[in-house]
């Protein structure tokens, strides 16, 4: 059985997806982008504004389900240009004090609103 996790701490959908589901004890949270959940705008000032508003967002909704950055196994990095690689991995790491997860980074063309990072993850629910 599937648990749908949805918080107004975080954005909300802009398409027919969840902000995250839960099975099995697995916690999956959709692509987050630097989108402020309480106006709807869009964080764009700098790289690592950016990845802290998408990791506040990512927070958000892993306390809502039950979870947290130690419970993340696994997480995908979306950039525009890997430029960005090492702001983004400072603020990124920032958020972890052991036992890192999975992860991979990977450059598109394109992201949904015209950000720069977008970064989805996996979590176990202790």
């Amino acid at each position: 059985m599937k648990t749908i996790i949805n918080t107004t701490n975080a954005p909300a959908p802009i398409g027919p997806y969840s902000q995250a589901v839960a099975v099995n004890g697995l916690l999956y949270v959709s692509g987050q982008i630097p989108m402020n959940p309480a106006t709807g705008e869009i964080i764009s000032t700098d790289i690592k504004a950016e990845a802290k508003q998408v990791m506040e967002n990512l927070d958000a909704i892993l306390k809502e389900a039950g979870s947290s950055f130690a419970g993340i196994v696994k997480s995908t990095i979306f950039l525009t240009d890997m430029g960005t690689f090492a702001d983004v991995n400072e603020v990124y790491g920032s958020y972890f004090t052991s036992d890192f997860p999975a992860r991979e980074t990977v450059q598109v063309s394109a992201l949904p609103k015209g950000v720069n990072v977008e970064i989805s993850v996996i979590a176990i629910k202790p």
